[in-house]
């Protein structure tokens, strides 16, 4: 099943058991104050972010690095507003699809209970959301019909295989404790290990051999902590059971990703996990996913958490995904890796529901965009009360 016509499915019901509601919240009244404001310019930039420590390598990709660099655009409407949001495409694109938008009321555009009301018009949804809370002086969780919005556990997605640089003097696992001691001081309280170092960057058993004394080492040294693992589709299904016993009574939170989706290989993952009395989540979704397999594997409880990217994904087509979620009873934890821009997203979204499991948080800072509006407290991620996405633009454009 194409992307499309699975997302286009998701929305309408008519996967599986699904009912015909499109709407994951109560539909608001309709807004007048939305109808008053029609879209007249477009503009773009780029702003940077930078990462506490350098991050590292996955099982599939070299260094992360220690800043990125996110195309943005900003909308305007004929009243003074202005929302912004992530680039979904091509600047030229965005300038091509703005064409058919200039003149329009926001409310024509945009309800927020259910996203864009066109799907040429999805490229605009993160910032048509900011739009619609500054117009209307609400943060996107009220929005979307959440009054208080729950706290949320948000995991450090940082946790790279910084133990293998620099390259020819790599600086030892001792560097992964200390990433992990710098994302506690921060306020997490779970920490997502990447694994699968014999994939690619090692000899396969000393790989296999490392990923594990990681893992039991961080899981030693902060108890009160959660260990998540992604394996970044790195692992043949007889190396995560080989992985899983070798760390023996290690808990883990979740486990994402091992290999590339199939029904046949977590089933027999699935299998063993019972056997042997664990129960981590098993999340997937993030990368170049079989949608079919997937809701599959979600319909028979097999996969317990869907983890498309928040931006790849798309704002309202997470709304759906999620209202598909809840009817199948299983979670969503949408991919925020390369920004905390995304977890943001992610937050409002997460916090009118009660459907996730956790957040992805990509700590970061940042001289172009305000994101103090957001606090890690305990292990959970406190929301921005600003309208809007409740990140403020600091750079003049």
């Amino acid at each position: 099943m194409e992307r499309r016509e699975f997302i286009r499915k998701a929305g309408s019901g008519t996967i599986g058991i699904l009912g015909s509601s499109l709407y994951l919240f109560d539909p608001p009244l309709k807004s007048a104050d939305l109808d008053y404001h029609k879209l007249s310019g477009i503009k773009f930039t780029t702003i940077k972010l930078n990462y506490p420590h350098q991050t590292g390598k996955n099982a599939k990709n070299d260094i992360q690095g220690r800043e990125i660099s996110q195309g943005i655009h900003i909308l305007y409407t004929d009243k003074g507003a202005y929302g912004w949001g992530v680039n979904r495409g091509t600047e030229q694109m965005l300038k091509n699809k703005f064409t058919l938008i200039r003149g329009k009321p926001v409310s024509e555009i945009l309800i927020p209970a259910s996203g864009v009301t066109s799907s040429d018009m999805e490229v605009f949804d993160f910032s048509l959301f900011d739009l619609a809370g500054k117009i209307l002086n609400k943060p996107v969780y009220r929005l979307l019909g959440k009054r208080r919005p729950e706290k949320q556990l948000c995991y450090s997605g940082m946790i790279y295989f910084d133990d293998l640089d620099p390259e020819g003097k790599p600086s030892g696992i001792d560097r992964i404790l200390e990433e992990c001691n710098i994302d506690y001081n921060y306020g997490y309280r779970q920490f997502k290990l990447h694994i699968g170092r014999g994939y690619k960057w090692m000899e396969k058993e000393k790989g296999l051999q490392r990923d594990i004394e990681v893992t039991k080492m961080v899981s030693r040294n902060f108890p009160d902590c959660d260990i998540l693992v992604d394996g970044n589709n790195g692992f043949t299904i007889t190396e995560i059971i080989r992985y899983l016993e070798g760390i023996g009574d290690t808990k883990l939170f979740w486990i994402e990703e091992p290999f590339h989706e199939t029904i046949e290989d977590y089933a027999k993952l699935i299998s063993w996990l019972r056997v042997h009395g664990k129960n981590p989540l098993l999340a997937d979704g993030a990368t170049d996913p079989d949608e079919k397999v997937l809701t599959q594997l979600g319909s028979q409880r097999i996969i317990n958490v869907f983890t498309e990217d928040i931006e790849d994904f798309g704002f309202t087509n997470w709304i759906r995904l999620i209202n598909m979620a809840k009817q199948l009873g299983i979670m969503a934890s949408p991919r925020a890796w390369g920004t905390a821009v995304k977890t943001g997203y992610i937050a409002h979204l997460a916090g009118a529901s009660d459907t996730t499991a956790t957040i992805e948080g990509v700590t970061c800072t940042s001289e172009d965009i305000d994101l103090t509006g957001y606090r890690l407290r305990n292990g959970k991620l406190i929301l921005s009360k600003k309208p809007g996405f409740g990140m403020d633009l600091l750079k003049k454009i």
